[in-house]
């Protein structure tokens, strides 16, 4: 059972959130490394829906496994839980990584950062005017800006903004964006009548065994060139299954914003996490250190505005 007054203490929240970011910060490094160790190709969008598929399924196992031990018990969603793990499954998993892949076939990476990183500012505007959770006030909306010019200024730090939009780029990355929005006030509202842990696992297993099917019909192929690829891809199921799992036990029992804010350092930890394991010490500057402060800065201020 979770301990809600421990769960809604401050600390606690903001070093689980941290947890949880760092977890899919260093996703950012290990995806790179998967895609060597597994001969996937950088325009190759098949054959890396169907890597994030085998990824997600693997998640969706272990998260079952490691909830059913804790409580004793299978987790299993009840009858009327099912309609919500698909709706779950759609927008968390298939349509958020689907379009995330096939947008950054056609899109530049810095480009590509910023508007993924506004999926955190899409779910607060989303938790507060579309489904009322919360009201939208002027300091969640400053502490959204700073948040917000953090990832920015992280992600100019790698590279040329390029030029134009087009649909099969940004726009795809946009709808990636809002789906991981849409998902996130979702699940705050079904772990109200659904364990957390249970939805997260299952839409996880429904999410990537359609990613599997859907990467192999169309022609997605993987290719381990090394045995360090099986550790790779279960420590990256891994950090699926534990974030997302503490990361819905957390929206449970605090307001969106207070959750979703910490969502802006995602972006910093995957550059320095990269600068570590992939040798990148070049791209970190001091740009990234003034981001850290203004993420932190917007967190603050979120986090004061929902005391």
């Amino acid at each position: 059972m979770e301990n809600k007054s421990i769960l809604k203490n401050k600390i606690v929240v903001c070093g689980l959130a941290i947890l949880c970011c760092l977890l899919w910060g260093s996703a950012f490094p290990s995806i790179k490394i998967g895609y060597r160790l597994f001969e996937i190709g950088a325009g190759d969008s098949m054959s890396q829906i169907l890597f994030a598929g085998i990824r997600f399924f693997l998640a969706g196992i272990l998260a079952i496994v490691f909830g059913s031990l804790l409580q004793k018990k299978l987790l299993y969603p009840k009858k009327q839980s099912w309609g919500m793990v698909c709706k779950l499954s759609i927008f968390q998993t298939v349509l958020q990584y689907f379009f995330f892949y096939m947008g950054l076939a056609h899109s530049s990476g810095v480009k590509s950062s910023i508007i993924n990183g506004m999926s955190t500012f899409f779910a607060i505007l989303m938790a507060s005017l579309v489904r009322k959770q919360e009201k939208l006030t002027t300091n969640k909306m400053v502490g959204c800006v700073l948040g917000a010019a953090g990832v920015i200024l992280v992600s100019l730090a790698g590279g040329d903004m390029g030029a134009g939009f087009a649909i099969n780029g940004e726009g795809f990355i946009l709808i990636a964006s809002v789906s991981y929005a849409i998902s996130s006030v979702l699940i705050k509202e079904y772990s109200l009548r659904e364990n957390p842990v249970t939805l997260s696992g299952y839409q996880f297993i429904i999410g990537g065994l359609i990613m599997i099917i859907v990467g192999l019909l169309a022609g997605g192929r993987l290719h381990m060139t090394s045995p360090a690829g099986i550790p790779l891809i279960i420590y990256m199921a891994l950090i699926s299954s534990v974030a997302y799992s503490i990361w819905g036990v957390l929206l449970k029992y605090n307001p969106v914003s207070s959750v979703t804010i910490y969502g802006f350092t995602n972006p910093i930890f995957g550059a320095i996490l990269s600068a570590i394991f992939l040798s990148e010490w070049q791209t970190i500057t001091l740009k990234y250190l003034v981001a850290l402060v203004l993420v932190s800065l917007g967190i603050f201020i979120v986090n004061r505005a929902n005391n």
